[in-house]
């Protein structure tokens, strides 16, 4: 009987510690390379600091603070890092028994046919595809559409001089839903400075949701898409299908391969490695239309 109970108290906590080492690792993992990430590693360090000054000078009164204070450092981590929290929600939403690929393939094309006609006569457009998370709380403005994805609707929309010709436009589902849209620049500094405001916005939505936006330049013609914080430029209409292809339609459900799902999922970083700018071609030279030759 002593030797079960002494079993007992062993495995229970060893248990309780494999969990908690699961969740922090990959609450770390999933939070890297975002730009909270700074954010945890300075409070990891100012908290462990505080605990190892507190233990070894037996600090009554400030480990009475900390240890007062958890409620509150724990709301104050939600504040914090409520796109990163909102973000791994949409993910457990976003599982493959969840998944709808009937809105989407029709979606695609249009998208891809439009901005192959848009860049041909150098009108700028900026396009965002909504997944798991609602785009609509991570932009500023907007104007509600809510009608059906057509290449007339997209094409009059991003026309020059057209009232809601400026700002993004997001699609959800087999839905134009918002139009004139603002989306949030990102805030990196290693950028280029040519880079057009169009292109730091996609980069920005991308690294706060989870959606695939898609840019035509309206300097160059050329199609570019941002996803997990990395922008792509100089991709063909052909490249650009199969990348939306790849991440925006998902496999039937298949509840065998939920595991295999959630592997890659959790593996892949929600901001992609490497370089946040990835030309594949350079721009073709600016051919304005009805030019006069000199």
């Amino acid at each position: 009987m002593p030797e079960q109970i002494h079993i007992q108290d062993l495995w229970r906590p060893a248990v309780e510690i494999l969990i908690l080492a699961v969740l922090i690792y990959f609450a770390f993992k999933f939070v890297r390379g975002t730009r909270g990430w700074p954010v945890v590693i300075g409070f990891v360090i100012v908290l462990l600091a505080l605990t190892v000054v507190t233990t070894l000078l037996n600090l009554q009164v400030l480990r009475w603070i900390l240890g007062s204070a958890s409620v509150f450092i724990a709301l104050g981590a939600l504040v914090i890092f409520q796109p990163e929290m909102r973000r791994m929600l949409g993910e457990l939403g976003n599982l493959p028994i969840f998944a709808s690929n009937s809105e989407q393939r029709e979606s695609i094309e249009v998208v891809i046919q439009t901005c192959e006609r848009l860049a041909d006569i150098r009108i700028g457009a900026l396009i965002a595809i909504e997944q798991s998370i609602q785009l609509q709380e991570a932009v500023e403005s907007g104007i509600k559409v809510d009608c059906d994805v057509t290449s007339e609707m997209l094409e009059t929309i991003f026309f020059p001089n057209n009232a809601v010709h400026d700002g993004g436009v997001i699609i959800k589902g087999d839905r134009i839903m918002y139009a004139a849209c603002i989306f949030p620049l990102t805030q990196r500094s290693d950028l280029n400075k040519s880079l057009g405001t169009r292109h730091r916005a996609a980069i920005g939505l991308s690294e706060e949701t989870d959606a695939v936006v898609v840019v035509v330049s309206e300097e160059t013609g050329m199609l570019s898409y941002a996803h997990k914080g990395q922008l792509v430029r100089g991709v063909t209409p052909e490249e650009l299908r199969a990348f939306m292809t790849s991440v925006i339609l998902r496999p039937a459900p298949k509840t065998a391969g939920l595991v295999r799902w959630l592997r890659v999922r959790f593996n892949q970083p929600y901001v992609a490695s490497g370089p946040a700018v990835i030309t594949k071609r350079e721009p073709r030279p600016a051919v304005k239309p009805n030019a006069k030759p000199s």
